[in-house]
């Protein structure tokens, strides 16, 4: 799967969640971010102190160029750019990839906002390229694509080994041109191929309602731009229905803005509360984001917040702290476990190295990209309830909000 300039020391920073952007569904890394920083670095020496006996890789570049019979199909660039990420392959961290020419103009298309797609986000979860959450009204979710279904194939591609941005670069393309993914989901035996034809997306942010038993609804769907004004006025909706129940729904939001998590939480926390840590490892201070301190509601506020394995990012940092500050109690299942942090370095004026650089934690140090956040009411979700047009995760925060258990 929509993390987002701002400031940081002298540089320009993209906050994006991985796959967000790249995917035409969101701007918003996480990502985000969600969360990704963009910053333009030079250097064309080796460090102080390295020492790195390279003449293994030239050897290597030599048989290539005597004894591989389509050696000139390549260019040297080319090569420079397949090391390079091979480089960054050898990290381990499905999150840190080097961007060629062609997907760099990608990504920063999708910042822009210049994309068609299916409407959903995808990232990489034990090896594996695995939906985060389809958004609502578009192809994918028309399609049936669910939260937690793993793509093993893009039209006739193999997904095993291929980046977040190779997958979404296949997963894209023009509106109306169909994709076919092969996917495997819990509960079922069989894969499943499922066809979905591309279109422009169109991001769906907020959806507000008072229920008949004074229950106040907020479904955020993302952390966009403009989600922080959509939340503020729901805010004074919910003031001016005269309760103290609300839920917020924040169950396949795969995150957004993380400017936007904090303006969120800081509604419900006091000034100067932590929203959630950057940790940078050890030796490194941590960067701590606290509560702007809107503050408006009282301790009477009765909070539930419904999360599940769609809830990534930004939605993990707000239900987070929500729930460390015991502020909010969470209904659900597990959420996604996306929690770290990317800088996007100009390596050269067209290419681009994303890289991860810190991780989330809870204000009470949880890992979020560990861990992911667990409910204090775990309630799956089963198909049959799908069928059946049973909500049972719903009908929990219902009942807690009813009937306060605090």
């Amino acid at each position: 799967m929509m993390e987002l300039l701002k400031a940081r020391r002298t540089a320009i920073a993209i906050l994006l969640i991985a796959g967000f952007f790249t995917l035409g569904i969101e701007i918003g890394l996480s990502e985000r971010q969600e969360i990704e920083k963009a910053i333009s670095v030079s250097g064309k020496e080796a460090p102080a102190g390295t020492q790195v006996d390279f003449s293994s890789f030239w050897k290597a570049w030599n048989i290539i160029n005597e004894k591989y019979p389509s050696a000139d199909k390549t260019t040297d660039q080319e090569r420079v750019y397949g090391a390079i990420s091979g480089l960054l392959e050898s990290l381990n961290d499905p999150y840190s990839v080097f961007l060629t020419p062609e997907e760099a103009k990608s990504f920063e298309e999708d910042i822009a906002g210049n994309f068609s797609g299916v409407g959903m986000e995808v990232g990489i979860k034990d090896k594996v390229l695995i939906v985060i959450a389809p958004l609502k009204n578009t192809p994918a979710e028309r399609a049936g694509i669910k939260a937690g279904d793993k793509i093993l194939k893009i039209d006739k591609t193999i997904t095993d080994g291929l980046t977040v941005e190779k997958a979404v670069k296949l997963i894209r393309g023009e509106r109306g041109t169909e994709v076919i993914l092969t996917i495997e989901r819990e509960g079922e035996k069989e894969r499943i191929e499922v066809k979905i034809i591309r279109d422009i997306i169109n991001v769906p942010t907020l959806e507000s309602e008072l229920r008949s038993d004074k229950i106040f609804v907020i479904k955020l769907y993302s952390f966009s731009g403009t989600s922080t004004g959509l939340f503020r006025n729901a805010l004074k909706e919910f003031s001016l229905a005269k309760t103290d129940k609300l839920l917020l729904d924040l169950r396949s939001n795969p995150g957004g803005y993380l400017d936007a998590a904090v303006d969120v939480t800081s509604w419900f926390l006091p000034a100067g509360k932590i929203v959630v840590n950057e940790d940078y490892g050890e030796g490194i201070e941590p960067r701590i984001f606290r509560s702007k301190g809107y503050n408006i509601f009282t301790d009477n506020l009765k909070l539930v917040i419904l999360i599940d394995g769609g809830s990534a990012s930004a939605s993990e940092i707000v239900a987070g702290a929500l729930q460390d500050h015991k502020k909010a109690i969470l209904v659900g299942t597990k959420s996604f476990g996306k929690g770290s942090v990317q800088e996007v370095f100009k390596v050269t004026p067209d290419t681009l190295l994303k890289i991860t650089v810190a991780k989330w934690l809870t204000p009470n140090g949880t890992s979020i990209s560990e861990t992911g956040l667990t409910p204090d009411y775990i309630v799956e979700f089963t198909q049959t309830d799908l069928n059946n047009k049973r909500d049972p995760q719903l009908e929990k925060a219902v009942e807690l909000l009813n009937n306060w258990p605090r």
